[in-house]
C-alpha cells in the first residue's frame, strides 16, 4: 500500500493518514500530535523553535511533550498501526531490531535524567527501535522502540548472576516478542525478525519455539559466541561444525568502499547444517528448552591484501538445508543495514542529539516523534528504486510536483505528472545530488534537503501560482 502525502497542511496530507488512529486520551493533544508533525518534518534540521510558528506554538509543543499521556509508546502507536497496514501488503517483511546511542554530554548540564552510555564521561540514553523493512530495503515504518537510560555501568560478574529480566539485554528479547505481536497482526505475510551479535541470546531462540495458539516471527540472528553445538551426534563449537560442512554454493557481493576499505566484488562460499546449541546454565535453577535451528556460514575466498575477509556467521529458525534457501537468509540479513541508516538519518538530517528539553521526560516522545519524520526521508529515498514507474501523484501533491517541475526542468507543465523515479531525481538534485552516471542513486542527505525546498516551493506556488 503506498500513502498518498502532501505537504500543504496536515489535516489534507499524509500526516492525516499516518495518524488515523491517534489517541492520547485528550481531543487537545491528539489535534496538536499532527501539527507539530507537520512542523517537525517540513524542517527536521532545525530547532523546534525555529520549526514552529511562533512562540506560542513553540510553548505548545513543550507543553504536549510534558503531557503525562504523551510517551514514545502513545507518540508511536498510531504509526505503528499504518505500519502494520502496509506490512499486510508485502509477501515478507524483514523486522532489524538494533540499539543506538543518543549522545547528551553536551546538555548534560541542562537535560535532566540522562545515564552514562559507554563510560561516565559521557551521557545521554539508548534508543532500540524494531523497523519494517522490505527484501527490496523499502522501509515501512517503526513497530517498536524502547528508551531507557543507565543509572550507572553494570559489571561484568555482577552482570552474570542476573537474569536476563534484570538485564539491558532484555530489549532483544522484547524485541522478537514485538515482531511476533506483529506477525500475529498480517497472517499473509512472513514476518522475520533479524538482529546482530548483541542478540545472539539463548532466551530469544526459546522464545520461537511453537506455542499453540500463538503465531511466531522466524528470525535471523548473526552468530557471537562460539558455543558448543551438536551436529549429527558429534558435539564441537559452533564455528568448526560449520566450516566443515560441505560448501553448497558461491555468492557475489559488492562492497562499497568505506574509509578504511576500497570497494570491490567479494566471492562468497555459502556453507549451512542444523545445529543444536547445548542449553546454557542460567541462576535460580532456571531450565530451558532444547532447540535446535540452522547455522549458515559465509566466508570472502582470497580477499585483496590487506583487507580483512568478510565473515558471518548466522543462526536462523528458517529453513537452510539447499544453496537457495541459504543465500536467501543471507540476502534477508544484509537488509539489517537499513536501520543503520535510519539512525543516520535520525542523527543527522532530524539532529536528534541537539534537542534540548529540559528533561528525559519530554526528549523520549521527541524522539519517538522524529523517529516518524526519519521514517518518511527513508521511505522516500527508497520509493523511487522501487516502484520507478508510478505516477508521482501518487504520493506527492500537485503542488509539490508542479512547483518543483517548474524550477528544476523550467519547462511548461507536462500533461500527465512525471514518473515517481524522474520526479524524485528532480528532488535529490535541490538537495545537490548531480545526476551522473558514476554518482549512483541519491541517498537520503540529498532526498531530506531537496524535500524541505519542496516544502518552501509547494506553499509558494498554493500562495502565489496559477489558479
Amino acid at each position: 500500500m503506498i500513502q498518498r502525502m502532501a505537504s500543504d497542511k496536515a489535516e489534507n496530507g499524509w500526516i492525516a493518514e499516518e495518524l488515523v488512529t491517534v489517541h492520547l486520551g485528550d481531543e487537545r493533544l491528539d489535534k496538536r500530535m499532527p501539527k507539530l508533525l507537520d512542523r517537525l518534518a517540513s524542517r527536521p534540521t532545525v530547532s523546534i523553535p525555529a520549526a514552529c510558528n511562533g512562540w506560542a506554538e513553540t510553548q505548545a509543543a513543550y507543553r504536549f511533550f510534558d503531557h503525562e499521556a504523551v510517551t514514545e509508546a502513545s507518540v508511536l502507536a498510531p504509526h505503528r498501526e499504518a505500519t502494520i497496514l502496509r506490512m499486510a501488503q508485502h509477501r515478507v517483511v524483514l523486522l532489524p531490531q538494533d540499539t543506538t546511542e543518543l549522545d547528551y554530554t553536551s546538555k548534560k548540564d541542562k537535560i535532566k535524567g540522562l545515564g552514562p552510555l559507554n563510560d561516565e564521561n559521557r551521557v545521554g540514553l539508548f534508543a532500540h527501535p524494531v523497523v519494517a523493512v522490505t527484501p527490496e530495503r523499502l522501509c515501512l515504518g517503526t513497530v517498536h522502540v524502547h528508551l531507557w537510560t543507565r543509572i550507572d555501568l553494570e559489571q561484568g560478574d555482577l552482570r552474570k548472576q542476573k537474569a536476563i529480566e534484570e538485564k539491558e539485554s532484555l530489549r532483544w528479547l522484547e524485541g522478537y516478542r514485538q515482531a511476533c505481536a506483529v506477525a500475529e497482526r498480517v497472517p499473509d505475510t512472513l514476518v522475520v525478525s533479524i538482529a546482530d551479535r548483541e542478540g545472539d541470546i539463548y532466551e530469544c531462540f526459546a522464545e520461537s519455539l511453537p506455542e499453540e495458539g500463538h503465531r511466531k516471527a522466524a528470525w535471523i540472528i548473526r552468530a557471537r559466541h562460539n558455543r558448543s553445538v551438536t551436529v549429527e551426534n558429534t558435539q564441537a563449537p559452533l564455528w568448526d561444525q560449520v566450516a566443515r560442512s560441505p560448501v553448497l554454493g558461491h555468492l557475489t557481493v559488492e562492497v562499497k568502499a568505506a574509509p578504511e576499505r576500497k570497494a570491490r566484488s567479494a566471492q562468497l562460499t555459502v556453507q549451512a547444517v542444523p545445529v543444536k546449541p547445548r542449553i546454557p546454565y542460567r541462576p535460580n535453577g532456571r531450565k530451558l528448552p532444547p532447540v535446535t535451528f540452522y547455522a549458515v556460514l559465509v566466508r570472502e575466498v582470497q580477499p585483496p591484501p590487506g583487507e580483512d575477509p568478510i565473515e558471518w556467521l548466522l543462526l536462523t529458525n528458517l529453513s537452510a538445508s539447499t544453496f537457495a534457501e541459504a543465500s536467501r537468509v543471507v540476502e534477508y540479513y544484509v537488509c539489517r543495514w537499513q536501520i543503520e541508516v535510519l539512525f543516520r538519518v535520525l542523527k543527522t538530517a532530524c539532529k536528534v542529539e541537539e534537542r534540548q528539553l529540559e528533561t528525559t521526560k519530554r526528549l523520549k516522545p521527541c524522539v519517538a516523534l522524529y523517529l516518524i519524520v526519519a521514517w518518511r526521508v527513508l521511505f522516500m529515498t527508497w520509493l523511487g528504486r522501487t516502484y520507478p514507474t508510478l505516477s508521482c501523484e501518487t504520493v506527492f501533491a500537485p503542488e509539490e510536483w508542479k512547483s518543483v517541475w517548474t524550477i528544476v526542468i523550467k519547462k511548461p507543465l507536462p500533461t500527465d505528472p512525471p514518473t515517481l523515479s524522474a520526479f524524485i531525481a528532480m528532488v535529490a538534485s535541490l538537495g545537490g545530488h548531480l545526476g551522473r552516471k558514476h554518482d549512483g542513486d541519491p541517498g537520503p542527505q540529498t532526498i531530506w534537503i531537496g524535500m524541505q525546498r519542496m516544502h518552501d516551493f509547494a506553499l509558494a506556488w498554493l500562495k502565489f501560482g496559477p489558479g
